[in-house]
């Protein structure tokens, strides 16, 4: 059957979740496709989700999480009406996309960068300019400069960028600032900031306390461990939130997402200490690779990126065959998440064979 639908629907490339782990009879399969944390959660965060949160689940949330909200901006250092919450930090870069874009207007962000992207600015009618990253995957900052005009709306700047683990330095985010207009919208999004370890790096919220036009995107779902529960928030200017608040879904995050959010907050000591396990991981695969002689660009997320190019399919069978189920871009590379000590175990080996395979 065929319906009437906006045409730019047609543009928009389907999201592609990361596979699961492959099943292979006797050999232990892993899931590294998703950038997920490879810990279970942590007891207190499910104790405080069984104790106070299933028994009212016949019950609509707090559709603002103010609890959770004032927490936040608390530890940000701004106020209850600087944050907003979304299911994801996806659902926070939509809430902003579909307050300042629509037909006639662009977005600009770098490519290959989040796949969401493309999806969100599609689904608003807006256009995007993908400016594409330099050849160590990194933000092409004079591109961006380059491609603002009276359309821009939306600037978004990905650090670290996902796919390509690449840090964003302050001095080029301050490049950007400065050349954006200040009725334009930056946004900084940062899904995998508490895994950057690189010391020239830009921390976004500092910028915000010195241009009037940044948003920051944060989530719950990497480091914090809670990407089944769907939740994230941005950091904005109190009148940008405000519309973005207009413009979101009713009831997006639940209260179980929200009391398991605040618990991860009670408990970033121990949260902070799997950070810096899966850093140490990161580092330990790093450099096994280095020794077999591939050439990458410094990893600052919880993910490494392999420039494959048209041998990227031929790679992804190989990973496939040793249990292992990674992101997969056609004709570009692959996307390795770290994941537990034996995944990466096997991702060492992987990469050795395809080293004697002429990779």
């Amino acid at each position: 059957m065929t319906y009437k639908h906006r045409a730019i629907i047609d543009s928009i490339p389907g999201y592609k979740q990361g596979k699961p782990a492959p099943v292979t009879q006797g050999q232990r399969s892993f899931k590294i496709s998703s950038n997920e944390n490879p810990f279970e959660p942590l007891p207190s965060v499910v104790k405080a989700i069984e104790q106070r949160a299933l028994g009212t689940i016949n019950r609509y949330p707090d559709m603002r999480g103010w609890e959770l909200v004032e927490r936040l901006a608390a530890m940000d250092g701004v106020e209850p009406e600087n944050v907003v919450l979304g299911c994801g930090s996806s659902e926070v870069i939509t809430q902003l996309v579909s307050l300042v874009a629509g037909p006639g207007d662009e977005v600009i962000y770098p490519w290959r960068s989040f796949e969401a992207y493309p999806i969100i600015v599609a689904g608003a009618g807006a256009s995007s300019v993908q400016v594409p990253n330099l050849p160590d995957g990194s933000h092409d900052i004079d591109g961006i400069i380059g491609a603002l005009n009276e359309h821009t709306r939306l600037v978004i700047l990905n650090n670290p960028n996902n796919p390509t683990a690449t840090s964003l330095s302050d001095a080029d985010a301050r490049r950007v600032m400065e050349a954006v207009p200040s009725d334009v919208l930056v946004l900084f999004d940062e899904a995998y900031f508490q895994f950057n370890t690189e010391p020239n790096t830009n921390v976004a919220m500092d910028l915000f306390r010195e241009y009037p036009n940044i948003v920051v995107a944060h989530t719950f779902s990497k480091a914090y461990g809670l990407a089944g529960l769907r939740v994230g928030y941005g950091v904005a200017p109190a009148d940008v939130i405000d519309g973005m608040r207009k413009v979101s879904l009713p009831f997006a995050v639940s209260d179980v997402a929200q009391r398991a959010a605040k618990a991860s907050l009670d408990v970033s000591a121990e949260l902070g200490e799997r950070v810096q396990a899966i850093i140490a991981e990161r580092d330990r695969v790093v450099a096994a690779l280095r020794s077999q002689g591939w050439d990458f660009a410094e990893p600052y997320a919880n993910f490494f990126w392999l420039a494959l190019g048209e041998r990227t399919d031929e790679a992804a069978a190989i990973f496939t065959q040793a249990g292992l189920s990674v992101r997969v871009f056609s004709g570009e590379g692959i996307r390795i998440t770290i994941g537990e000590p034996e995944a990466n175990d096997t991702v060492i080996d992987v990469c050795q064979q395809l080293k004697t395979q002429g990779f």
